[in-house]
């Protein structure tokens, strides 16, 4: 398979996310330090230090039974009402299950958040791989491939409530009769209706992706599987007269040397909690490998890999910014229009990339615009405030509660 990189692509400056730490225990299966917190306080400040730092959007993670070693979680919908009422600009997606949410319910929800917020209300439609969470709850479980049909359903009915009156469906799992929604979404020119975002490595997952997603999301991948994927979604969408675009997961380690930026990662891995890494291969592993033809998510993954449960890891974010940046644009050049980061320490290293890396890719895009005879359009980079992002950094340090980890040693 080969990918379409179409012209826009290069026209376009990248979009940077970062994942909403709403989870104990920070985004690696790890007992190394992290200093970031899962409670609102520390999050209110990140989420300003994010668009204070050139980010676009952020993605709160949805979870209701405990997995990855993680023991408490916030709800992604209400959390991420809380940071777009703490923000300005930044675009905050919040994750939601078929079979756990009816998408009439969700859409008047993201209705509602998206006129709450001016128009910067978005969702993640994630079908589920995590059996407990639905049998436990009474649920119907069903197989992977059933899985992304009920999602394709579910997408579908989701975005024709958000823009028709007396819109109907007749499907498998959802059935609308001449259901009309009021009010409509606000009005933001460029974008038909709230975006939707959904993710996936799977055949069954492109497939769907390519049919009904706005943007199609991927774990953190090399060049060459990230390329594969991205062919796979255009050629469903190319099937359907669409045209999504595409993100990509990756755990950046950005420090002043790649031999420190490395040694880095090797102590994440080396304090990495054994137990849950591998109570959580179990069960994403099995996952991956029930689909028809074994290319689900993790299906490949090793140990190291889901230390970061989202195979952040194998992006290769890892090394100086200038190393970052490059690599970077080389997922650009093959389709990757949107990067959706995470870190050790979430403040102080949002802050950082914003600072150090993120200027260097915009030269590096400018370049490569002109290569591929065209020229990046500036006029779409997100507007940044003169606000001074370590000062933001460091009224977030002091959200932590007392007895956070990082503050041990730090004078009251």
């Amino acid at each position: 398979m080969t990918t379409t990189v179409p012209a826009s692509t290069f026209e376009t400056p990248l979009k940077f996310a970062y994942w909403v730490p709403n989870v104990s225990g920070g985004l690696v299966v790890s007992t190394i330090e992290q200093r970031t917190d899962w409670q609102l306080p520390y999050n209110k400040k990140l989420a300003r230090i994010a668009e204070d730092s050139g980010f676009e959007y952020a993605l709160t993670q949805t979870r209701y039974a405990a997995s990855y070693g993680a023991d408490k979680q916030h709800e992604a919908s209400a959390f991420s009402l809380a940071l777009l009422g703490a923000t300005e600009r930044l675009r905050v997606i919040a994750a939601f299950h078929p079979g756990m949410w009816h998408p009439g319910v969700l859409a008047k929800w993201l209705i509602t958040a998206d006129h709450l917020s001016e128009g910067r209300a978005a969702v993640n439609i994630v079908s589920g791989w995590l059996k407990d969470e639905f049998v436990k709850f009474g649920l119907p479980w069903l197989e992977h491939d059933e899985r992304y049909v009920r999602t394709g359903e579910f997408i579908s009915a989701l975005r024709g409530l958000l823009t028709e009156n007396g819109y109907s469906q007749d499907g498998q799992y959802y059935s609308i009769d001449d259901f009309t929604l009021n009010p409509k979404p606000v009005d933001v020119p460029g974008r038909p209706h709230p975006e939707i975002f959904f993710g996936g490595n799977s055949t069954a997952a492109q497939d769907t992706a390519g049919r009904v997603a706005d943007w199609y999301f991927s774990n953190g991948r090399t060049l060459e599987g990230y390329e594969e994927n991205v062919a796979g979604v255009q050629a469903s969408a190319a099937r359907a007269g669409r045209s999504p675009r595409f993100g990509l997961n990756g755990f950046v380690i950005a420090r002043d040397s790649r031999a420190e930026a490395e040694e880095t990662l090797r102590e994440i891995v080396a304090k990495a909690h054994r137990p849950a890494v591998e109570g959580f291969r179990q069960s994403v592993q099995e996952a991956g490998a029930s689909t028809k033809d074994g290319k689900g998510m993790w299906a490949d993954s090793s140990f190291e890999d889901l230390v970061q449960y989202n195979d952040g890891f194998k992006t290769r974010l890892i090394g100086t910014p200038e190393e970052i940046a490059d690599r970077i644009v080389e997922y650009k050049k093959v389709g990757v229009n949107l990067l959706l980061t995470c870190y050790l320490h979430f403040s102080e290293e949002v802050a950082a990339f914003g600072r150090d890396v993120l200027p260097i890719v915009r030269e590096k895009e400018k370049d490569l615009a002109r290569a591929r005879g065209t020229e990046l359009n500036t006029d779409l980079l997100p507007v940044v405030p003169g606000v001074s992002a370590e000062d933001a950094s460091a009224a977030a340090f002091e959200t932590l509660p007392a007895d956070h980890p990082a503050k041990a040693g730090v004078a009251a």
